[in-house]
């Protein structure tokens, strides 16, 4: 009986992962893309592991977006994003990426191996992404 009482007691701390709690979850809006620097991107980490990006590219004043969704994790600094579908199609893939800087309102992060440098700024969770009126 011991036994079944402390298993459940640490029951919540072994089901939580680590990155749970941690500063990465919320919401990251950032500009920029290897082919295109005026894209635009917002990345929503939850705390529970899902993760959902949304991409615009604007061309000629046009949205065109993407959505990807899947899960994301961290090791040491490590995140890496477990795409498993865009635009509602199964298209498996992980992209990885080293953290270089991470604090409540920013992150620095480079994409393994294109080297090409992401800094995305934390915003609302209620967070739109912007017209190309914006951009264009």
């Amino acid at each position: 009986m011991r036994w079944v009482l402390l298993m459940l007691l640490a029951a919540p701390v072994f089901s939580t992962p680590g990155w749970a709690a941690s500063d990465f979850a919320g919401t990251w809006f950032g500009t920029g893309q290897p082919d295109d620097r005026s894209a635009m991107y917002i990345d929503r980490l939850r705390p529970n592991g899902d993760w959902q990006g949304e991409y615009r590219t604007c061309v000629k004043g046009k949205a065109q977006d993407l959505v990807q969704s899947g899960h994301w994790s961290m090791a040491g600094d490590l995140l890496s994003l477990s795409v498993e579908t865009v635009n509602g199609m199964i298209a498996p893939r992980t992209d990885i990426y080293r953290m270089l800087s991470h604090d409540a309102k920013t992150q620095k992060y480079v994409s393994l191996p294109s080297n090409f440098a992401y800094t995305p700024k934390r915003m609302p969770d209620s967070f739109k992404m912007p017209g190309c009126d914006l951009v264009s």
